[in-house]
């Protein structure tokens, strides 16, 4: 795992992903085309990897986690947090692409461990392009 410097120094601490599901959203060239802005990036150093996880895990929990979502499909911003950005690249922004990307299904509220398996999915992410 690389270090990273910054003002708070810090090494990310997602698991070691399936590298097959980024490999399929490589070739998507909707997913592709998301990249962390520089702001974005500094945003994340600055912040830290321990607070962009409790985002990504707020954001997870309230947005997506639900078994109805009446506004599914909309609920995350194209932009505005990294882990919107990463959302989108990943195909973890909804229900309908969560079955898609990563075949779990809609209608049910996602377990504790769906939860971590999406907010590491979108760290692994974070943590490449900041690496970039």
């Amino acid at each position: 795992m690389k270090r990273l410097s910054s003002k708070k120094d810090f090494a990310l601490k997602s698991k070691p992903m399936n590298e097959d599901i980024f490999a399929r959203l490589n070739r998507s060239a909707f997913r592709s085309r998301f990249k962390l802005s520089p702001a974005d990036k500094d945003y994340v150093r600055e912040k830290g990897v321990e607070t962009i996880r409790r985002h990504a895990e707020d954001f997870v929990a309230r947005r997506l986690a639900p078994a109805d979502i009446p506004n599914d499909g909309r609920q995350t911003p194209m932009r505005s947090h990294p882990v919107f950005v990463a959302q989108h690249a990943t195909g973890t922004c909804c229900r309908q692409c969560l079955q898609k990307w990563h075949r779990i299904a809609p209608g049910k509220e996602l377990t504790a461990e769906q939860q971590r398996y999406v907010v590491d999915i979108i760290l692994h992410w974070i943590e490449n392009q900041l690496a970039r």
